[in-house]
């Protein structure tokens, strides 16, 4: 089954993100921040992160350049999930690794085409 990691401060946010995901068939781990990300993805390996930009303790730019340090995370498919539709952000994200970029609110259908589309 494919793992998914969804990273959101917003508790609401991630209930309907993984609702979503789940529905679709998908293993999804939440994380509400991008250490509680880090760690979790220290821990185990997932075939995409989705993340928020905006979050206390360490943003989701931040998460991205820290997970494509990994060996394991080199290549997986990460996505951002946000309320920034900015392109100098967009660039600052693509920088630092970041696979796509999904505006927030999200169309469940288009979250779910997306991540098919990514995953291959």
């Amino acid at each position: 089954m494919t793992k998914i990691l969804a990273v959101d401060d917003s508790a609401s946010m991630r209930q309907m993100v993984a609702f979503t995901l789940k529905g679709a068939g998908f293993d999804v781990v939440e994380a509400q921040d991008g250490k509680q990300a880090l760690s979790a993805a220290q821990g185990q390996k997932f075939d995409l992160v989705l993340s928020d930009v905006n979050m206390p303790v360490m943003g989701g730019i931040e998460l991205v350049s820290k997970l494509r340090e990994l060996p394991n995370y080199k290549f997986i498919p990460i996505l951002m999930l946000t309320t920034e539709s900015a392109g100098d952000k967009k660039m600052e994200g693509k920088k630092a690794g970041a696979t796509g970029w999904i505006v927030k609110p999200f169309n469940p259908d288009q979250l779910l085409a997306t991540i098919r589309k990514v995953l291959g």
